[in-house]
């Protein structure tokens, strides 16, 4: 018997095949891409980044206590040059790797989101690990970040002179400072906790006997219009006021024709070259009342100032070669942040 091999069938070809196959690939591929950029969407909305908060003022405020997104841009003007001088984004020369951990995801961030990252530091006092997750880098490149900014604004913001001449603050001179129209600076003094040094000489020296605490202390001086126009390095916790003021420097830029406004009991008229206003020692209970009213102004300041949550703390002793410089600069950033105390 003969068995007859079967016909070929011609209706389904190699190329018809082929072409199916490949459309189910481009079919995938499609998916594939859909899906990528959801994930790359989901992952943006994870990181942050100053775009995020164009539309919140409330988040801006939050996030780096300027008044609002505008502020913010404003300040970033002010700077950018200077900055795109003086340095490239920390993340865009400085490989965003640490050892063998290849597991977080790694970002370049452009200068003004490093910008961000520093002011969220200061203002919420955030450990560097929970900002290396907010902004996809590693917690190194953070310290990194912090440590350069705090640097740049420090000689950018202190490069420009806060000691403002006299003919300037006379110009500005608010209402109610005609009683004082010689007021040149409004002085009063704060202090940041501090964690306790390891050895006891440094444990006394740091130790304040107001605060209970090792802390620093600092005086700051504000022009009778609101601005911060003098800043004292830190000094220990257990250094008087009159020492205090003596290292601070401001003597050499009081003169004669000058006027300071002090709190009751900081007794410096003998280190002062020039006239002290002082609330107790004011002939009169309405010039009293009237200097004591003006002084809240300056604590006002420091208020703002303080509002900067990595100053409610305790300071951890890994901050030290940088803590004041970072002082430094969240007094700077109260003049760019905030509008006027007062009206001039």
């Amino acid at each position: 018997m003969d068995i007859m091999a079967p016909d070929h069938d011609y209706c389904v070809s190699p190329i018809t095949g082929a072409s199916e196959s490949q459309k189910e690939n481009e079919a995938l591929r499609k998916q594939l891409e859909v899906l990528r950029s959801q994930a790359e969407g989901l992952q943006l909305q994870t990181h942050f980044y100053l775009e995020r908060f164009a539309g919140s003022d409330d988040e801006i405020r939050f996030y780096t206590r300027f008044a609002s997104y505008r502020h913010f841009l404003n300040f970033w003007k002010l700077v950018e040059s200077a900055v795109m001088t003086k340095m490239i984004g920390v993340t865009n020369t400085k490989a965003s790797t640490a050892g063998s951990d290849r597991s977080h995801t790694s970002l370049k961030l452009p200068p003004i989101d490093e910008l961000l990252l520093f002011l969220m530091y200061l203002s919420l006092g955030q450990p560097l690990q929970d900002l290396a997750e907010r902004f996809g880098v590693h917690q190194t490149t953070v310290s990194t970040i912090i440590t350069t900014w705090a640097n740049l604004l420090y000689h950018l913001l202190g490069g420009k002179c806060l000691w403002l001449p006299r003919e300037e603050v006379q110009a500005r001179l608010p209402a109610e400072f005609a009683s004082y129209p010689d007021t040149q600076v409004v002085l009063d003094f704060t202090e940041i906790y501090y964690q306790m040094p390891s050895d006891l000489l440094s444990q006394s020296e740091a130790f304040s006997t107001f605060k209970s605490h090792s802390t620093l202390k600092a005086m700051i001086g504000m022009a009778p219009h609101g601005a911060i126009t003098f800043v004292s390095a830190l000094f220990a916790g257990s250094m008087s006021d009159r020492d205090v003021f003596k290292q601070s420097g401001i003597v050499k830029v009081l003169q004669p024709d000058m006027a300071i406004m002090v709190d009751k009991g900081f007794h410096v008229d003998n280190l002062a070259p020039c006239k002290v206003y002082r609330p107790a020692f004011l002939s009169g209970k309405n010039q009293t009342q009237s200097t004591a009213r003006l002084r809240i102004h300056v604590e006002h300041c420091i208020r703002r100032l303080k509002g900067n949550r990595l100053f409610h703390g305790v300071l951890p002793a890994s901050v030290c070669g940088v803590i004041d410089k970072l002082f430094s600069v969240a007094c700077f950033l109260v003049n760019y942040q905030n509008g006027p105390l007062m009206k001039a």
